[in-house]
This record gives C-alpha cells, structure tokens and sequence, in this order.
C-alpha cells in the first residue's frame, strides 16, 4: 500500500472511532511520526494536505525539517521523544509543540530557553503511568503537582499530558488514568495511543494521537 493511501486509512479509522466514542470529527489530532523517515518519504504526507508531524530526537529533526518547514508553511512539529537539557536551545527554536517534559530541569531548561528566544511554545507533562523504571515520565502521584510547578513557577504553557503504557499491558486503564489526572489538573489535552491502539485512546477521550509505523511503514 502507498503511504498516502496509508495515511487516508488511519484518517478514517480515527473518524470512525470519534463516530463510537460519541465525539465530534476532528476532535482527535493526527500526529503522523516521521522519525527514522528522510525528507523524501515525509513529503508525500505533506502533499496531501497534512501538517502535523512528530519526532523522536532533535538532532534527526535539524537534518531534514528546516527546509521541509522552509517549502510548506503551516507544518506543526512536536517532539515526542525524550529531550536532554543541553538539546534544549535546538529544540524550542526548531519545534511548536514539546510533549516530553518529564522532570524539572528539563522544565527548568525550556523555561529559560523560551524566555530567551521569544518563543512560548505549548508543552505536555509526560507521565509514566506504568511506572516503568527505564520509561522516562513523572510519577502520577506527582503528575497533578508538577504540572502546577511548572505553570505557575516556571510559566511553561502546559496544555496536557502525555503517555506511552506499557507494551506488554492493556493500554486502556492507562488512558483512563491520563484523563482523570488531566482532569483534576484542569487541562484538555491528551496525547496518547500509537500505531497499535490509537482507536482505543480516542475512546478514552485522547486529542491527539502519535502514528508513525501505520503510516510510513516498518522502519
């Protein structure tokens, strides 16, 4: 199959799963993940109109999504992959949506980082609702608090929280966990599901949903 044609098949999938949970179309944003892929397999997927893209490193980033952004105005590029505080810098100039911020001094370093070059980019908390010690991620006994510490001390715009549940579990009672912990934090946003259960996790209430294999294919 095409990527393109890929690509319109995960859409109408996350229709149709907007459809069953009750919820209007669109209400669910498409990430589609790039990381791995060179310019040349990206730019299809920008041609048919899409927009938003996630990647997993900075680095990787800087080689292809400068010129990619330079050709097409409008792209949305989130990171999604965990962030060093010395990549920082790179980051808050290359990308519009952070999605990993998972302990303070990364908090701290984006903080600055934002404040320096003008830039007040919306950021996720990342949880790690599995509490799986080689997963980055607050605790989410700490996700609530954190959160607060970082809009109100550090004037980071929080706007969600983000996770990766365990591979090997049943993805939904970790969704339901994001979202009761969105909710006594008082944001809106959640970015989970992936390739393999992204029709799960907008029935647990996702708006954005990060999907790189079902649509660029294996890497």
């Amino acid at each position: 199959m095409e990527i393109e044609a890929r690509l319109a098949d995960v859409k109408q999938k996350i229709e149709k799963a907007e459809r069953e949970a009750g919820r209007p179309a669109g209400s669910a944003q498409l990430v589609a993940v790039s990381k791995t892929f060179d310019a040349e397999a990206i730019r299809p997927v920008i041609q048919t109109g899409h927009r938003v893209f996630g990647e997993n490193r900075v680095q990787e980033s800087q080689a292809k999504w400068p010129e990619l952004k330079a050709e097409t105005p409008g792209i949305e590029l989130h990171l999604i992959g965990p962030l060093q505080s010395n990549k920082a810098a790179d980051a808050v100039a290359l990308f519009d949506v952070i999605e990993t911020v998972d302990r303070e001094k990364i908090a701290r370093a984006l903080s600055t980082e934002m404040k320096a070059q003008g830039r007040q980019l919306p950021v996720y908390v990342q949880v790690n609702t599995g509490l799986e010690p080689q997963k980055a991620g607050i605790a989410p006994d700490d996700a609530v608090s954190f959160a607060g510490f970082c809009r109100q001390e550090l004037g980071l715009d929080v706007v969600g929280f983000m996770c990766i549940p365990p591979a090997d579990e049943n993805p939904g009672p970790h969704f339901a966990l994001l979202a009761k912990l969105a909710k006594e934090a008082g944001l809106e946003r959640l970015s989970m599901g992936m390739s393999g259960d992204y029709e799960t996790a907008i029935q647990f209430g996702a708006t954005s949903v990060r999907v790189g294999s079902a649509i660029f294919g294996a890497r």
